[in-house]
């Protein structure tokens, strides 16, 4: 903790130091704030697209062939999944990193309120001084010794209210700093939680894609070209396409087949 001065010019300066500390805050904290709360909208955003792909890839693939299919469907089923677990990251960073930077906003006005407190108090202080200055100019003796005795009112006043600022502007900054680290320490941790998350995922889905077999839904695709009555058909197109010598042969053979 720093050590107040006695004179006013010493609380000036240190009165001075503390206004900038908290403006620093008010500044950096706000930016902070702001920016950190687009990362989080942006990553809502990203979450809702998300969820339109996993709609088109479930409407995909059921039109397609059944390995495709089945293939597609387990991995919607998975990017499903990862969105569920970045719905939780959105609501985890809005509470764990915007909302404790957004309270800034209220403690710093309360430091603010604490440096006005502190400031009228030197500002009597001043005025004090001023008067017995001028009393002393008229050298009444009873007059000097009541303004010295407003001044040292005063001035101790502006003392027990320095010492205050004091003591709660170093809880302040001790606060600011534990909050520095506990803020972005949270917002590390539930990245990798996600991103952790995430990869497992991933390699789920992966797996789903590589698991479709090719052949046999190529096999699928090319049966459905040809109806089930299509080699009956086929058949008959080429009986009426042989020989009469073909047919007469055909013939025999089956009246000899017939005989025996």
């Amino acid at each position: 903790m720093m050590m107040l001065g006695r004179g006013p010019d010493a609380r000036d300066n240190q009165t001075r130091q503390i206004r900038d500390a908290v403006s620093n805050v008010e500044k950096h904290f706000g930016e902070l704030c702001q920016i950190f709360a687009a990362y989080v909208r942006k990553t809502a955003r990203l979450r809702d697209k998300a969820d339109l792909l996993v709609n088109e890839i479930y409407a995909y693939a059921a039109t397609e062939t059944p390995n495709l299919r089945v293939g597609l469907k387990n991995f919607a089923d998975e990017f499903a999944k990862l969105q569920d677990y970045r719905q939780a990251e959105v609501e985890r960073l809005e509470a764990k990193v915007v909302e404790p930077l957004k309270s800034y906003g209220t403690i710093v006005k309360l430091k603010r309120d604490d440096l006005k407190a502190t400031l009228t108090a030197k500002n009597r202080e001043a005025k004090q001084l001023s008067q017995l200055e001028k009393t002393r100019q008229r050298n009444p003796s009873d007059r000097h010794i009541i303004a010295e005795s407003e001044l040292q009112r005063a001035s101790m006043d502006a003392t027990r209210t320095s010492r205050q600022l004091e003591e709660t502007i170093d809880n302040f900054e001790k606060q600011k700093i534990k909050d520095i680290k506990d803020i972005f320490s949270e917002f590390v941790t539930i990245e990798m939680l996600f991103h952790g998350k995430a990869l497992e995922i991933y390699t789920a889905a992966y797996q789903s894609i590589q698991n479709i077999d090719e052949n046999e839904d190529l096999e699928v695709f090319r049966s459905s070209l040809h109806p089930p009555d299509y080699q009956s058909r086929l058949d008959i197109v080429r009986a009426n396409s042989k020989s009469p010598l073909q047919r007469n042969s055909s013939l025999k053979f089956s009246s000899g087949m017939v005989q025996n």
